[in-house]
């Protein structure tokens, strides 16, 4: 284990209790929102929609599974995109250290929930299994909890985990996608909106970021080499599984859209 976590870089240990309390306040803040989300989401769902009611039971848990990954996708997309653009945490010249080693009180409450959702969604998707999700879903979920856990008690490369966390802002157009699928509106203009946007989404977030992830990654891989063992490899390794996943869904949307495009033009 000292292999691992090498003097060269961090030791993972030793933090004060307020910093591991905060941690543990963020990730159960992240359960508590996935369990109140899906609560009201059935709720309202109940009150709005009046298909709701006739959906199976199963899509019923879906639907309101959905509504919390949605939540969760705009909150930490949104938290992510402030911290990479518009403050000054990873400016290059903003402050002393590495752009690697900058972490603020924000960035850990943001990985902590995250944590705190993925937790929420692999344990429905395993105790559902596989009816949201197959084993390409708990793969994705279980290494980017790895990856976020290690930035989080390291302290280390938080820059790449919210660039990695900002692509979330295609999840709500996925879920919408879903939604009106599911309520029979696969033939409306929405949904064809929806599909280009999701497109389009998908290629600047998981395709176009992460081409600037592996270039940052190149420019500052001075830099890159000091974060831990571990964390170091991780970085190596999980990132490109990441992209390729990226890659396989974005092949199946540009063929779904292609599919769907088709059939709106045969109908007219």
């Amino acid at each position: 284990m000292d292999a691992l976590f090498s003097p060269r870089s961090v030791s993972v240990i030793g933090y004060v209790p307020r910093k591991e309390l905060l941690w543990l306040a963020a990730v159960f803040s992240g359960i508590v929102m996935c369990y109140a989300v899906y609560k009201i989401a059935g709720l309202m769902s109940l009150l709005c929609f009046d298909g709701y009611r006739k959906l199976k039971n199963m899509d019923k848990v879906e639907w309101k599974n959905r509504g919390f990954s949605t939540f969760h996708a705009i909150i930490v997309s949104s938290a992510s995109l402030y911290l990479l653009l518009f403050s000054d945490l990873f400016k290059e010249d903003s402050r002393d250290q590495l752009v690697v080693n900058r972490t603020s009180t924000v960035s850990e409450t943001i990985l902590g929930v995250s944590i705190g959702y993925f937790l929420s969604d692999v344990a429905m998707i395993v105790w559902h299994f596989p009816a949201l999700g197959g084993w390409e879903y708990v793969l994705h979920h279980g290494l980017s909890m790895f990856s976020i856990f290690l930035s989080l008690v390291s302290g280390q490369g938080q820059i790449y985990i919210l660039m990695v966390l900002f692509s979330e802002s295609t999840t709500p157009f996925v879920n919408l996608r879903w939604y009106l699928d599911i309520y029979g509106q696969k033939s409306s203009n929405l949904y064809i909106c929806n599909g280009i946007f999701l497109f389009l989404g998908w290629l600047f977030a998981r395709i176009l970021l992460f081409i600037f992830f592996f270039a940052h990654m190149l420019i500052h891989f001075d830099q890159v080499k000091e974060i831990f063992d571990l964390g170091f490899y991780s970085l190596l390794l999980v990132a490109p599984v990441l992209a390729i996943m990226n890659l396989f869904w974005f092949w199946k949307i540009a063929k779904g859209l292609v599919k769907t495009l088709s059939k709106k033009r045969h109908r007219q």
